[in-house]
């Protein structure tokens, strides 16, 4: 099993920023995509930003609610993708899931590509107080 370790939710103030971090524990072949995603209050979850393993001078996808707000990074190096929340908003209020989807190893010096994965973190709350 793929295991995501996600970090850096937290209460801040409207117009603040907060950093979420979002590391796959797991030795893997490879990861593909990365991405995050959250779930308002009343609402259903949504798409807030991915990124290919180019990282990010690659080809991202943003919700349009979030551009020109939020970041997406990657650090590939250590299977890490990041979130750079800025200029936040009441709105912004949710728990958010990080996403990764790539290959389990095949063998256990994870020499060999496996099957596909796309598994999910626990979830980190961000709660913008305006």
């Amino acid at each position: 099993q793929v295991q995501l370790v996600e970090s850096g939710g937290g209460l801040v103030q409207s117009g603040g920023s907060l950093r979420l971090s979002c590391a796959v524990s797991t030795r893997v072949f490879s990861i593909n995509t990365m991405g995050w995603y959250r779930r308002a209050p009343g609402k259903q979850r949504e798409l807030v930003a991915v990124v290919p393993s180019s990282g990010s001078s690659g080809n991202t996808n943003f919700a349009d609610s979030v551009k020109g707000r939020f970041t997406i990074s990657r650090d590939n190096a250590k299977n890490t993708v990041y979130l750079q929340m800025s200029y936040l908003e009441a709105a912004d209020t949710a728990v958010y899931y990080c996403n990764a989807i790539g290959y389990y190893c095949a063998d256990l010096g994870c020499y060999l590509k496996g099957g596909l994965f796309n598994t999910w973190g626990q979830g980190t709350l961000v709660t913008v107080s305006s």
